[in-house]
C-alpha cells in the first residue's frame, strides 16, 4: 500500500507520559487487544474478563508472536479474596516424544530438538487459561469475552506498521526453512496470494474466527476433548508428529502459589517453575546487596553481572518442578544471594552454576476500578512457533519443545508428559502486603532481564511506569556480549567495556522486549505506561 509515508520512520525522538484512570486500564501491544479489553469492562466484566478479551484477541490481532495453540501464565489479584493467584498454563510434551525416537525419526540436527515443525510442539495451553480465568474470576462467559477477538478475526482489523514488519520478516524466513506440505496451512492462511500484510491493510482470519467462536461456545472443551482435538490429532498423525488426542484431554493448567523476593521493601512476584521468572528473582536477591547509589557504569556492571550468575543457575536447574534436582526454594533464598553477590567484582566475569544451600511472545496488564489487576503473557514462542497450523482451524502451534534437550543428562532434558523451562513470566509488584500493580516484559530470554531493569528503574531509579519502560535498555547475550540499544549512552558503553564487558550496539530495538505496566496509587488511580518500542497502546477510562 502506498501510503506516502514510511510508519515506522521517527525522525524525531517520542516523547510518552504516563496515563491516569479510575475506572479501568488495559495495556497491550496491540491497540485492537487493548480495545477488546476495555469493551469487556464496559459491558460489566472485570479485569479478568479485560484479560481474557484481550488475550484472545492477541491471537488475531498479533499472530507473529502468538496464536490459538499458544501457552500461557498469569498473576492475579482478587480484590474480594486479598490475595495473588498464580496461573501455569504451559502444557507438556506429548507422551510418545523420547530423546530415542526424536533421533531416530531424523528431525534432530546437531543433537538439538528442532525449531520447526511437528516435533517440539508440546500441549498448548493458552485456551485453557482463558476457560479457567472465566470459570474462577470472571463475571462474563467465555463466549463474550471472546467476542470482540471473533469480530477482529471475521470483519477485519488494520495491520500495524510493527506487526507489518515483523510478519514481512516471517514469511521471507519460512519461505526459505519451511519445506514440506505440513506447512502449506501455514502460508495459506498468514501468506494468501504469497504475501505478507502492509501497514494499512485490512486482515481478515476467517477460520480464527470459527475457531475461537467453538472455543468460547465449549468453554475450551473442544480444543482438549472434542471436534478441535480430534483435527489436531488427525494432523499430527498425518505428518508423522508425536501429538495425541489423549495428549490434550489429560491437559488441566495449574493454578500455582506465586514466588517473591524482598526488593528494598517492595516484593517482586513470579511464577514458579518452569517459568523462568525464578531467573529475575536470584538476579535481584543479588543486587539488594548492593547500595544502588554506586555510580552509572558500576550499578549496570552489577546488575549485568547479577544477570550473568542467575542464567548460569537458571539454565542448569530450572525445568518441570516434577523433574527438578534439589529444592528450587534454595535458589532465591537471602543467603545465596548474598552468597552470589561476593563473586561479583569490579571487572566482568565467567560464572557456572553454583551449588545453593540445602533446604516471539505477547504481554498485557489489566486492572478495573474495585481494585483486581491481572497480569498475563501467552507466547507461541519463536515468532509464529512451529510453522503448523492445523488446517481449517487457524490453530497455529507453538513450538515451546525446542527448548528441552536431547542431553540424557541435562536437567531439561525431553521427557514425554514433561514441562520444559519456559521463558514467558509474568510479574506483579506488592509493597507491605498489598498490591501495587502488574508488570511484563516479553522476548524469550530478554524476559527476565527486562523485568530487572524495569523494577531496578522503579524502585532505585524512581521513574514512572513509563519511564521505566522508555530507559535505554541492555541484554546479556549467551555468547558472553552484551548488547545496547541505539539510544543507550555512548560513554556508559565505553565504561562498560573497560570493565571487560564485549559491547555492541544494536539496532533493532525489538529485541529488546515489549512491555507493560500498571501501578495503583494509594488513592485508586491507575497509573500505567506502555510499550515505545512497539504498536503498544493503553485503554481506559
Amino acid at each position: 500500500m502506498n501510503t506516502g509515508f514510511d510508519p515506522l520512520w521517527q525522525p524525531y525522538r517520542s516523547q510518552r507520559f504516563p496515563l491516569y484512570a479510575r475506572g479501568g486500564m488495559v495495556n497491550c501491544s496491540s491497540p485492537q487487544a487493548a480495545s477488546a479489553g476495555l469493551e469487556a469492562l464496559r459491558a460489566g466484566g472485570n479485569a479478568m474478563d479485560a484479560a481474557v478479551a484481550a488475550a484472545a484477541a492477541l491471537t488475531v490481532t498479533e499472530p507473529t508472536a502468538n496464536g490459538i495453540g499458544a501457552d500461557a501464565f498469569a498473576l492475579i489479584w482478587s480484590e474480594k479474596e486479598k490475595r495473588l493467584f498464580g496461573l501455569n498454563a504451559s502444557g507438556p510434551a506429548p507422551r510418545l516424544a523420547e530423546p530415542e525416537r526424536i533421533v531416530a525419526d531424523g528431525s534432530s540436527r546437531d543433537g538439538r530438538m528442532p525449531l520447526t515443525g511437528w516435533t517440539p510442539v508440546t500441549v498448548p495451553g493458552a485456551p485453557s487459561a482463558w476457560a479457567a480465568v472465566t470459570e474462577r474470576f470472571g463475571r462474563r462467559s467465555l463466549a463474550e469475552n471472546l467476542s470482540p477477538a471473533v469480530r477482529y478475526a471475521r470483519q477485519g482489523y488494520p495491520c500495524a506498521p510493527n506487526l507489518a514488519r515483523s510478519w514481512q520478516r516471517a514469511l521471507a524466513s519460512y519461505r526459505r526453512s519451511l519445506k514440506g506440505p505440513c506447512f502449506d496451512a501455514w502460508f495459506e492462511t498468514f501468506a494468501p496470494g504469497g504475501k505478507a500484510p502492509e501497514a494499512g491493510e485490512i486482515v481478515r482470519l476467517s477460520d480464527h474466527a470459527d475457531t475461537l467462536e467453538e472455543i468460547g461456545a465449549t468453554g475450551a472443551r473442544s480444543f482438549y476433548e472434542g471436534d478441535l482435538a480430534r483435527r489436531i490429532d488427525a494432523e499430527s498423525r498425518r505428518f508423522g508428529g508425536y501429538m495425541r488426542f489423549e495428549d490434550l484431554a489429560a491437559f488441566r493448567p495449574q493454578w500455582v502459589e506465586p514466588i517473591s523476593v524482598n526488593y528494598r521493601g517492595y516484593d517482586v512476584c513470579e511464577i514458579p517453575p518452569n517459568g523462568q521468572g525464578i531467573t529475575a528473582l536470584m538476579a535481584l536477591n543479588i543486587l539488594k546487596e548492593f547500595e544502588p547509589k554506586a555510580d552509572a557504569a558500576l550499578n549496570c556492571h552489577r546488575k549485568i553481572e547479577a544477570v550473568k550468575i542467575a542464567f548460569a543457575d537458571a539454565l542448569r536447574y530450572v525445568t518441570d518442578p516434577d523433574f527438578m534436582e534439589g529444592d528450587w526454594h534454595r535458589l532465591i533464598r537471602p543467603e545465596y544471594g548474598a552468597q552470589r553477590a561476593r563473586e561479583i567484582g569490579e571487572k566482568a566475569g565467567e560464572y557456572g552454576p553454583s551449588d545453593p544451600p540445602s533446604g516471539g511472545t505477547v504481554y498485557l496488564c489489566c486492572a478495573d476500578g474495585e481494585g483486581n489487576m491481572v497480569s498475563f503473557i501467552q507466547s507461541n514462542y519463536m515468532g509464529f512457533g512451529s510453522g503448523i497450523v492445523v488446517k481449517g482451524t487457524g490453530i497455529a502451534l507453538q513450538n515451546r519443545g525446542a527448548d528441552f534437550s536431547l542431553d540424557p543428562a541435562a536437567a531439561n532434558v525431553l521427557r514425554g508428559g514433561k514441562r520444559t523451562y519456559h521463558t514467558i513470566i509474568p510479574g506483579f509488584l506488592m509493597k507491605d502486603g498489598g498490591p501495587l500493580g502488574p508488570f511484563g516484559v516479553m522476548g524469550g530470554y530478554m524476559q527476565p532481564q527486562g523485568h530487572v531493569q524495569l523494577i531496578t528503574n522503579y524502585i532505585d531509579a524512581h521513574l514512572d511506569p513509563q519511564q521505566a519502560l522508555d530507559a535505554p535498555r541492555w541484554q546479556w547475550m549467551r555468547d558472553g556480549s552484551v548488547t545496547v540499544e541505539s539510544r543507550f549512552d555512548p560513554e556508559l558503553a565505553r565504561a562498560l567495556e573497560r570493565r571487560g564487558h564485549r559491547v555492541r550496539f544494536d539496532l533493532e530495538t525489538a529485541s529488546f522486549g515489549r512491555g507493560q505496566m500498571i501501578v495503583r496509587l494509594e488513592n485508586g488511580t491507575l497509573v500505567g505506561g506502555t510499550e515505545s518500542r512497539t504498536d503498544s497502546s493503553i485503554a481506559l477510562y
